[in-house]
């Protein structure tokens, strides 16, 4: 059963940068389009960006432009760049299939942009 490791979070400042990474372990990772997701205190996982296995992304309109999702298969891993943070981006960050039925959540990583 595929098991999901989020790191890479923190604290920072609005305008800042962070890259987030999921590990993903007893998978068939390059087979699958796998997505970034956040949850913000009070509301439900929503899409952040996806990345299929030809490598198209896709970014909701909140996150274009600031936002990279990117994957190395030989990892396992796929990561995601966050620039030009804003406040409304706070939240715990979690990677997880896409398009297909959800694995199990990993634990996530919590970003806070705060002055």
């Amino acid at each position: 059963q595929v098991q999901f490791v989020e790191s890479g979070g923190g604290l920072v400042q609005p305008g800042g940068s962070l890259r987030l990474s999921c590990a993903a372990s007893g998978s068939n990772f390059r087979l699958y389009a796998m997505g970034w997701y956040r949850q913000a205190p009070g509301r439900q996982h929503e899409l952040v960006a996806s990345i299929h296995i030809s490598g198209n992304t896709y970014y909701v309109d909140s996150v274009k432009g600031r936002f990279t999702i990117s994957r190395d298969n030989a990892k396992n891993t796929v990561y995601l760049q966050m620039d030009s943070l804003r406040p409304d981006d706070t939240a715990v960050y979690y990677c997880n299939y896409f398009n297909r039925g959800y694995a199990d959540w990993g634990q996530g990583t919590q970003v806070t942009v705060s002055s």
